[in-house]
């Protein structure tokens, strides 16, 4: 594996659980939404992932059709006051297959090639308008460069948004699957984050990750 060929792609937000990201991979419709995902155009699972650390903040902000409520964002230079330290999933990707998740995150079918080199030298890229167009290098790890995309929002000036349950519980699970969090640390981590203060109770928070069958969102 080489730098030149591959990147590890960093999940904070749904895609962390392996199986609601094996849809942007494989194709198809996800249980729940009426979005149907194309696929790679270069299938191959990953092959290694790994537990990822990130500087700068999760928020929520925006309105998912698919979510129905606010959904993840990174902020790299976060906003004062806002909890910084973002776990995330890393999966190892070729630099083909990461361009290929980032158009369908903007509902684009996969078709042109991603150019990392802007991204590398910059730190970070916006490529349009998008609330998924902004690519950010956040590091390395094991010599392979980190990336991920998110909005290309001020996050002093955001608005933020109440994430649903149903996304909450996607979310829980893929902190439990990749960094073995049980519920009181997915509590934890999640009600400080921006979009959740001041938006969730802490006991409605827990009652709603309880609500998938132990923190399983399918």
């Amino acid at each position: 594996m080489t730098a030149a060929q591959h990147v590890w792609y960093a999940a904070y937000g749904s895609n962390m659980h392996a199986r609601r990201f094996a849809y942007y991979r494989e194709g198809g419709t996800p249980p729940g939404t009426g979005h149907t995902y194309p696929g790679f155009r270069d299938r191959s699972a990953p092959p290694a992932v790994t537990v990822l650390d990130l500087p700068g903040s999760l928020y929520f902000a925006w309105q998912s059709p698919v979510w129905t409520g606010g959904v993840g964002f990174y902020a790299a230079r976060p906003a004062a006051g806002w909890r910084r330290g973002v776990a995330a999933r890393g999966y190892l990707l070729t630099v083909g297959q990461f361009g290929d998740l980032l158009a369908q995150e903007m509902y684009r079918t996969p078709a042109t090639d991603f150019d990392p080199a802007p991204v590398l030298a910059a730190g970070a890229v916006r490529l349009g308008p998008g609330r998924y167009e902004t690519v950010v290098h956040a590091g390395t790890h094991d010599g392979i460069p980190v990336l991920t995309f998110t909005s290309p929002w001020d996050p002093e000036t955001v608005a933020l948004r109440r994430p649903s349950a149903r996304y909450l519980t996607m979310i829980g699970a893929g902190l439990r699957e990749s960094h073995g969090w049980d519920l009181d640390r997915v509590v934890e981590y999640l009600r400080a984050l921006p979009g959740i203060t001041g938006h969730w109770h802490e006991a409605d928070l827990r009652g709603a990750l309880l609500g998938g069958t132990g923190l399983d969102p399918f």
